[in-house]
């Protein structure tokens, strides 16, 4: 076999006055730049950054539902057994008399008239224009008999009162423990500006959980 002749290599052309020609990237299928990556600080700072601000919505839609939709509140007193006992928890919606009225029935938290720093939780019997009497025990409205088997026996009472016509804006309420609770039978009416709420679930002791 003959051998094979190679021409030399040719010199690199070089322009006048120019540097060495720059050697072409060459192509390659699916390269991508290298992207960036933080440090160890950066993503801890990023993390805390992202739970301030969950825990700052968190809050603020906290204080709105507070302010303006639904109360947390614990029963203290027996006023309102059987129905609510001593250190019953409650949710009060306190949107829903922004949109209607108490009616009768409801079972309400209020503040007290005589020192409003207070609140209780009472039932409303009458509402505004209504005439309310009480006969030994005996609640009428508008001079039919109250439905109110709601009430044990063991917790009636036996006093009088009345007649009276609920005054325009205000409530007649009473505790279910007629024999054990303050109420417009000792204080007089509610005004409707200080009916906080409606008593909407009584979510503990779980057991016992309903809606009202």
């Amino acid at each position: 076999m003959g051998n094979l002749a190679f021409d030399p290599p040719l010199p690199e052309q070089v322009a006048p006055g120019a540097g060495p020609a720059a050697s072409p990237v060459p192509a390659v299928a699916g390269y991508a730049r290298p992207q960036y990556q933080p440090t160890q600080v950066q993503r801890v700072q990023e993390e805390l950054v992202a739970w301030l601000k969950t825990l700052f919505s968190a809050a603020v839609y906290a204080i709105l539902i507070v302010t303006f939709g639904f109360q947390v509140a614990r029963v203290e007193g027996q006023s309102m057994a059987h129905t609510l006992e001593d250190q019953d928890r409650l949710i009060v919606n306190k949107l829903v008399y922004r949109i209607s009225e108490p009616r009768r029935g409801d079972i309400v938290m209020l503040y007290y008239p005589l020192n409003p720093d207070k609140s209780f939780v009472k039932r409303v019997i009458a509402e505004e224009g209504d005439s309310v009497r009480i006969v030994d025990g005996r609640v009428y409205v508008n001079d039919i008999p109250l439905q109110d088997d709601y009430v044990s026996a063991e917790y009636r009472s036996h006093d009088d009162w009345g007649p009276q016509i609920i005054p325009e804006g205000y409530y007649f309420v009473m505790g279910d423990h007629r024999n054990n609770s303050s109420d417009s039978r000792h204080w007089g009416m509610v005004p409707k500006r200080y009916i906080i709420g409606k008593v909407q679930l009584r979510w503990w002791p779980v057991p016992t959980a309903r809606v009202f």
